[in-house]
């Protein structure tokens, strides 16, 4: 049974403190409920009118940043597929010039080897003409060196024995110097 004293004396206490500490501070009960009443008409007017729409404004805002990731992230896949693309282009490119490069050193290493052997054959052909000429050249000095001596011995040999040869002698000595330089 104390204790429901005890706790009646608490409330009763308490009580005065709240009234004592009100008059303090000129708080005024009715003023206060006004004013209670004043905020809640103000909070649910911003709340129904203002706050739906900043909310409504805000969501929006949430769903273009949403959709600007979202694009943001096709972009980036689209430059990675472009990318990619390139990279397939440029290395069919390079492998492409590579392979004309190639073709076109075997054409020229088959050109030039045609060319030495155009260029071998001429020169052989020239060498074979240049020896039939040196040769037939030969034989015609050899002929007129034959001639040349044969009428040197018939001159030399008339001189020496002093008479004049006959064609028939001259003949015969040209005949036989041609058979001994021979």
């Amino acid at each position: 049974m104390n204790n429901l004293v005890l706790f009646g004396s608490i409330g009763g206490d308490l009580a005065e403190i709240g009234k004592g500490t009100a008059k303090t501070f000129g708080l005024n009960g009715p003023d206060l409920i006004s004013n209670i009443i004043s905020f809640c008409i103000v909070a649910a007017l911003l709340y129904f009118f203002a706050y739906k729409r900043v909310l409504a404004i805000l969501e929006e805002r949430r769903q273009r940043i949403t959709e600007g990731l979202a694009n943001a992230e096709k972009s980036k896949a689209e430059l990675q597929r472009t990318e990619a693309a390139r990279l397939e282009v440029l290395n069919t490119a390079n492998a492409q010039a590579n392979k004309l490069i190639e073709e076109a050193r075997a054409a020229a290493n088959r050109v030039r080897e045609e060319e030495t052997q155009k260029a071998i054959a001429a020169a052989e052909q020239i060498i074979t003409k240049a020896r039939e000429a040196a040769a037939a050249e030969r034989a015609k000095m050899l002929t007129d060196l034959k001639r040349e001596v044969g009428r040197l011995v018939v001159n030399t040999t008339a001189t020496v024995t002093g008479k004049i040869l006959t064609p028939e002698d001259q003949k015969r000595l040209a005949e036989e110097t041609t058979r001994q330089i021979a």
